[in-house]
């Protein structure tokens, strides 16, 4: 990846590295962020328990938001380059998580 570097993003008050080029850094930043608010929304619902559990709930709201929007023909071609940027940054920060799991076990 050329221009790549390291970016830190924060999931419910852990940090994460995450390489990303330069011109992709606010769009990682922006999904990092709108993640972080799905997650800690279930998170202090109280209905679900661990990391990992949240995570998955988190990813089947968004997953469900994007595939509502196309069912509903709101979805364009540059709303589906940005579900394939969401998917590529999406296995990037599940990549930087089973990383830091290692790291704890």
């Amino acid at each position: 990846m050329a221009d790549s570097n390291a970016v830190s993003i924060n999931i419910m008050g852990k940090d994460y590295l995450v390489a990303c080029s330069a011109d992709e850094k606010r769009e990682l930043l922006r999904s990092a962020d709108y993640l972080n608010r799905k997650m800690c929304e279930i998170r202090d619902s109280g209905k679900i328990i661990g990391t990992d559990r949240i995570a998955v709930m988190a990813a089947l709201n968004i997953t469900h938001e994007l595939l509502n929007q196309e069912n509903k023909g709101v979805v364009d071609d540059s709303q589906h380059a940005i579900r394939d940027r969401i998917m590529s940054l999406s296995n990037k920060i599940e990549d930087a998580l089973y990383k830091s799991r290692q790291v704890e076990i």
